[in-house]
């Protein structure tokens, strides 16, 4: 089987995903253009090698519908055999769509794929393209599904994890975010977005709150209490989970992922279709795998997917130098340290989603190129992505630094 190279990976700026935010008024398919350029003009791409288009986008409809990826395609001038295709697996999107594409290039029938993601949150809202798993009241009622809020309150009450916890992790988080961009450390991968007379509209992620402090965290009224106790969201959780006696809601805006508006972008081919565009890989694809988890507590997945993982390549957690875990909501990144014993020192080490925010389609994409940086910068070898996804599941993908 072939090897699946990575040569490139950008993305945008993350903008606060409200309509005062900045990058509001810029369409999602003008975010998705942006990478493509700035992959095409940094490596001097010749696009006619590019076969196909991978992005991932949760709420494909609107604006972000109409097959997003071919659309962004054409607008940036790709050449136009370049191909295509939208996908969607909820939180994971960008990160399958690179798997997707690594595997068109493993096996032979690619020689080279762009894949990645896009979500504009402030335009398309969360949970515009609706859904049975989330609408349907047989379908919620028969399988106790429940909104993501309180199954993370519920994974908080089942594991013990304190709202004190949660918003030190949150905190801890904000500080790395922090550091990491005042010491420049998303240069390499950051691409500004400008508006259509070419001035820069945002060249760094506005969701970063220096002033973040556990004292201030406390202060936030937890979101997910009212909806689960008086909606009887609560009661219909803990018909899965009898031994729960009631769910301790510690979770609110301040230690969750921020909404936001943003987009990236990874170059993958095989060895011969590179040395064809004279461009060095910077990392390989290792390996991948998906996995499913119980639905109503939702957010289990990445510990799960990840032994899966390391079983299937004779690996354990130790081979792994660096761990991007998307911080969801916080108690889904300190499950996963203790489940697997990983040192926080390893994990997260430019902050996440908690400080940065969580493009949905666009997440696992940004997460990999964060940790092939991370990777380059330490000089390390290993690094692992992971991500919990609706409806119960994890996904987790290794790369191999070159």
């Amino acid at each position: 089987m072939a090897e699946a190279y990575i040569f490139d990976a950008v993305r945008t700026p993350r903008g606060r995903g409200k309509s005062d935010g900045t990058l509001h008024q810029i369409q999602p398919v003008r975010l998705l253009s942006t990478v493509l350029n700035a992959l095409r003009e940094r490596n001097n791409l010749d696009t006619s090698l590019v076969d196909d288009c991978i992005m991932g986008c949760v709420a494909p409809v609107g604006e972000q519908g109409a097959d997003i990826a071919r659309t962004a395609i054409i607008d940036s001038g790709f050449n136009q055999e370049t191909a295509g295709v939208q996908i969607n697996r909820f939180c994971s999107s960008g990160l399958e769509a690179i798997n997707m594409g690594s595997a068109y290039v493993m096996s032979g029938q690619s020689r080279m794929i762009v894949a990645g993601g896009v979500e504009s949150m402030s335009r398309i809202p969360m949970g515009s393209d609706g859904g049975a798993l989330f609408t349907n009241p047989e379908i919620i009622s028969k399988h106790k599904i429940v909104p993501q809020g309180i199954s993370a309150d519920l994974i908080a009450t089942k594991y013990g994890y304190s709202r004190e916890a949660a918003d030190k992790f949150a905190a801890e988080s904000v500080r790395r975010a922090y550091y990491a961009q005042q010491n420049g450390h998303f240069k390499k991968s950051i691409v500004p977005v400008k508006d259509n007379l070419g001035m820069v509209v945002l060249e760094q992620d506005e969701t970063i709150r220096p002033e973040t402090t556990v004292e201030s965290l406390s202060q936030l009224k937890a979101s997910f209490e009212m909806m689960g106790q008086m909606g009887g969201l609560d009661a219909l959780a803990l018909q899965n989970y009898p031994e729960v006696e009631r769910i301790n809601h510690i979770h609110h805006a301040g230690n969750s992922s921020q909404i936001v508006d943003g987009a990236a972008a990874v170059l993958i081919g095989s060895k011969e279709a590179g040395e064809q565009a004279g461009l060095k890989p910077r990392a390989k694809v290792h390996s991948f795998t998906i996995i499913g988890s119980e639905p109503t507590i939702m957010l289990t997945g990445p510990a799960p997917s990840t032994r899966k993982l390391l079983k299937k390549n004779g690996m354990s957690i130790s081979d792994i130098d660096l761990f991007e875990v998307n911080e969801a909501f916080a108690v889904v990144p300190m499950l996963y340290m203790d489940e697997l014993g990983v040192d926080y020192a390893k994990v997260n080490p430019n902050g996440g989603a908690i400080a940065l925010g969580h493009p949905l389609g666009a997440t696992g994409a940004m997460l990999l190129g964060t940790v092939l940086d991370e990777l380059e910068r330490q000089d390390k070898e290993f690094g692992l992505v992971t991500l919990c996804i609706g409806g119960g599941m994890g996904i987790s993908t290794i790369i191999q630094r070159l």
